[in-house]
């Protein structure tokens, strides 16, 4: 590696010719926000999974009321709350499909076709030129690639 090369991103991680300022930071922010999105859909698959245990769980509470000659609460609770939509129509798989194939999607897709265009695909061109200006060069930890 040569000293001029120790001082720049790797090649993948390098600005692009002419690229500017303004539209690395938009391409940065635009990354974190699908970041985020990512971790909101973890979110997501967290509340269909907790919610389908929550329901398989009714099942043990039913079975003991019933044991425990509350007929009519285990009747209620397995008539109203057992398979019961979460919202109007929808169980949570089908609202996490439609997340997944609308607003995730085409998030994702927008992404990408803009970084292709502005920056030739690459990707964290802001946080490889952030590492470049808080690492402390030659120092082990510090290394510009692995």
């Amino acid at each position: 590696m040569t000293e001029l090369e120790e001082h720049l991103p790797d090649p993948a991680h390098r600005r692009p010719e002419g690229l500017d300022d303004v539209t690395v930071d938009a391409l940065g922010r635009l990354s974190k926000a699908l970041e985020l999105v990512h971790r909101v859909r973890g979110h997501l698959y967290a509340f269909h999974q907790l919610t389908g245990t929550a329901d398989f769980e009714l099942d043990n509470a039913v079975r003991l009321l019933r044991q425990a000659g509350h007929d009519k609460w285990a009747d209620r609770i397995e008539r109203e709350l057992i398979g019961r939509n979460v919202i109007h129509g929808r169980w949570t798989y089908q609202i996490v499909e439609e997340y997944d194939d609308g607003y995730y999607a085409t998030f994702q897709e927008l992404e990408r076709q803009v970084r292709n265009e502005l920056a030739g695909g690459r990707r964290h061109i802001y946080e490889a030129e952030l590492k470049q200006q808080r690492r402390t060069p030659g120092l082990p930890g510090h290394e510009i690639a692995p």
